[in-house]
């Protein structure tokens, strides 16, 4: 079973829910208030019935007639106020308990999908490189909304059941101690066959919130790979697969199903018992004359209040031990720890000189060997510095080490002197503008992915942004220009107009430093040869770190570094490089070839 979805242990999952409702303690107990008088006012007909029964029976020598009400007809009248004002009350603490406990459960959820979400943006990238998408998706859907259904329906019940327990085993007690306990017997072992039941679900309940997870992790990454099924024709292959995911996820729940079906018919058994027991029982105190016919039928009406509802538990206990197990997975998400915290150190980026400073910097993915190792470079202040070499030298993962997507094992990254891991994270990456090769565009229109991060940009500013990354010509060709919607992930554009919207979005946000990270890989030549035009544009004043295997677009740098394995084998200007003869001349000689 993967980390995420492993239960916490060290405290009840309902105690991690109760103490997370603090912030709506007061509407929790209004909740819990309208449930129990609800309740209560529901439990009121049978004696009501049996008042009257009583005076239909004994007339003026009847229970009301004790009060000086002698009159059979007032008797009657007064039991009819009675039960009107009764039906009143129940149906006002009804619809009190429906809306209090339904908006609970829509502000508990909001909350705490809004607190797994956020705590999930603060984790680091390797979190999420080793957890699928859709595992996750269901944390934050599915298992959340488990939780709001248990809170809207669930908590009311028990509260219910535990209200109509305790009054009618009073009522018992008082109208007739000698034949109470053949209705109370049955309880102790259908609470007792409820706690076995629980304990036995619970495991097979977190099994099928795992079997979920696996499900959408499949869809998820399936419906964002559609374009490689289509291309492999692989449809019958990924629909077996998710046949497969989807099967163990129904046989998960058809253990489930298996025994909690079982439950409701086996409490039937139990409760037929004591409902038995009461009409027997009852009935010879009745016909001795030791109980009244009027208090016989009151016991035999709240016998069968008091035990039915009982058959209810099992859907009741079912929707709790579903919402505990969503509760595992969520809190578990809220407990796992922020391993890149940020830093107390504040740098306006209007303070940002841009000088950064690998200082024996060694960093290794987990579980992989060094990817970079011992390193030292130094990048000045409104320069622009190129980094090339083959893949898997380590290049983009010194972007990574910048922006402290991930944190490095020895050395330290600095900025202006300042070892970032001191520097508060939104600081650091605010004063840092990346155009990754890997562009993603969020579902909207141009403009708004342009302004993406900027997002009080004026219309003006956005055009500008466009015309300097060379987008601007292809945008006004588009069917709603600015405001045409570019779809998720922008699958509507081409790739070249992908990353020139992506170039747009740093220009505009103007940071001192711009790391463009083969950001001309998906763009052809005529698009490079303009972007290569505005670089003169877009980098001044600015620190710019380019990665590129097209040692065309930065052969302008003011410097070059050269790795491999994850080390710096050169540096020096193109010239200077060239001159060598070195690994930069090797790859700038097979380029030349290639294009010749």
């Amino acid at each position: 079973m993967s980390d995420l979805f492993k239960p916490s242990r060290s405290r009840h999952p309902l105690q991690r829910l109760i103490e997370y409702s603090q912030p709506y303690r007061v509407q929790v107990r209004l909740a819990i208030l309208a449930s129990i008088f609800n309740k209560i006012f529901d439990l009121a007909p049978p004696a009501l019935i049996g008042a009257a029964v009583d005076v239909v029976v004994q007339q003026e020598n009847s229970w009301l007639a004790q009060f000086g009400i002698q009159d059979t007809y007032t008797q009657l009248a007064i039991l009819s106020g009675l039960s009107a004002i009764i039906w009143i009350f129940e149906s006002g603490f009804e619809y009190g308990y429906a809306r209090l406990w339904r908006n609970l459960a829509q502000s508990i959820q909001h909350r705490l999908r809004l607190d797994a979400y956020q705590h999930l943006q603060e984790l680091e990238l390797g979190y999420f490189e080793e957890r699928s998408t859709g595992g996750l998706m269901s944390i934050l859907s599915d298992d959340i909304n488990q939780l709001e259904r248990f809170l809207d329906i669930g908590a009311n019940e028990i509260l219910q059941v535990l209200t109509t327990v305790i009054v009618i085993g009073g009522a018992f007690f008082i109208l007739a101690p000698n034949v109470a306990w053949s209705a109370i017997a049955p309880m102790p072992f259908i609470i007792w066959g409820s706690i076995v039941f629980q304990r036995f679900l619970a495991p097979r309940y977190a099994t099928i919130r795992e079997k979920v997870g696996l499900l959408n992790g499949r869809l998820s990454n399936n419906l964002s790979g559609i374009t490689t099924i289509k291309s492999f024709t692989a449809e019958e292959y990924e629909l077996r697969r998710v046949a497969e995911d989807s099967q163990a996820y129904r046989q998960s729940n058809r253990k489930a199903i298996a025994y909690s079906a079982a439950f409701v018919p086996l409490i039937r058994m139990i409760i037929l018992v004591g409902f038995i027991s009461i009409l027997l029982f009852g009935g010879i105190e009745t016909v001795e004359g030791r109980l009244s016919v009027g208090t016989y039928s009151v016991l035999v009406f709240l016998t069968q209040r008091l035990l039915w509802p009982l058959t209810r538990l099992g859907d009741t206990l079912d929707q709790y031990q579903r919402a505990m197990a969503s509760t595992n997975r969520v809190m578990h998400l809220l407990d796992t720890p922020i391993n890149i915290p940020t830093g107390e150190t504040r740098l306006p980026v209007s303070q940002v000189r841009g000088e950064l400073e690998f200082q024996n910097v060694t960093f290794a993915y987990q579980g992989r060997k060094n990817i970079v190792e011992n390193l030292s470079l130094r990048i000045p202040q409104g320069k622009t510095i190129g980094i090339v070499g083959s893949t898997g030298s380590g290049k983009s993962t010194l972007v990574k080490l910048i922006l402290r997507f991930y944190e490095v094992q020895s050395g330290q990254v600095t900025l202006d002197g300042i070892d970032i891991n001191q520097l508060h994270l939104q600081d650091l990456r605010r004063c840092i503008g990346l155009v990754s090769q890997d562009v993603f565009l969020f579902h909207g229109t141009v403009a708004e992915n342009i302004a993406y991060g900027t997002f009080d940009a004026t219309e003006a500013e956005i055009i500008h942004a466009a015309k300097i990354a060379e987008a601007h010509e292809f945008i006004q060709q588009l069917p709603q220009g600015y405001e045409t919607i570019v779809g998720e992930r922008g699958q509507k554009l081409s790739g070249g107009q992908r990353q020139r919207l992506a170039i747009a979005r740093a220009i505009l946000k103007d940071p001192p430093i711009l790391i463009l990270d083969e950001a001309t890989s998906a763009v052809d030549n005529e698009t490079e040869a303009a972007i290569a035009r505005s670089l003169e544009r877009i980098t001044q004043n600015r620190t710019t770190i380019a990665i590129a295997h097209r040692l065309s677009t930065i052969r302008n740098a003011d410097c070059i570094y050269v790795m491999e394995y994850g080390k710096l084998i050169e540096s020096g200007r193109h010239e200077e490089l060239i001159e060598k003869q070195g690994i930069y001349n090797s790859l700038w000689q097979m380029q030349i070839g290639i294009r010749a």
